[in-house]
């Protein structure tokens, strides 16, 4: 995503007659820094490669987080398919978060293709309590166990407090 901030007029002087920042220059500089400071932060980014199984709930691990709301990213694939007899595979990622005491959760679609071009991406906005982490897990099911292979990347980024 691409992130834009205020235009530097070029135009207008960067410094004045006695050779301090001009008005202009300093207005730019302070939105600036509150456009950078406004900015959405990647707290962490979880990978999980090779894996062939179900992953419990699992803290995205960040140390304690604030009150306020955060974007989840996540992008699975399946890197080797079940290919045992009527092979079929499936995966399901699910996200955990508290919001007001109350214990939420999303489940994105389940996974059903069996190729190695099998992909999901989902972006899920959640809003948090302090001190209450953001989980994933994952549902893993494969008509021989631990055949099917997938990889998973999340991103967990605060958006605002």
């Amino acid at each position: 995503m691409a992130y834009t901030t205020a235009t530097l007029n070029t135009g207008a002087p960067m410094v004045d007659l006695k050779r301090r920042p001009s008005k202009t220059f300093i207005d730019w500089v302070t939105k600036l820094v509150a456009d950078v400071d406004s900015a959405p932060s990647a707290l962490k980014v979880v990978t999980a490669t090779t894996q062939n199984a179900s992953i419990g709930t699992t803290p995205i691990p960040t140390g304690t987080l604030s009150t306020g709301l955060y974007r989840v990213t996540w992008y699975a694939r399946i890197t080797t398919p079940a290919t045992t007899g009527a092979a079929t595979s499936s995966l399901t990622v699910t996200l955990g978060w508290t919001d007001g005491g109350v214990t939420c959760t999303y489940s994105g679609s389940a996974m059903t293709g069996n190729t190695t071009a099998t992909v999901q991406s989902q972006t899920q906005m959640v809003s948090i309590d302090a001190a209450s982490p953001v989980t994933y897990a994952t549902a893993y099911a494969s008509n021989t166990a631990g055949q099917m292979v997938y990889k998973l990347s999340l991103v967990l980024e605060q958006v605002s407090a």
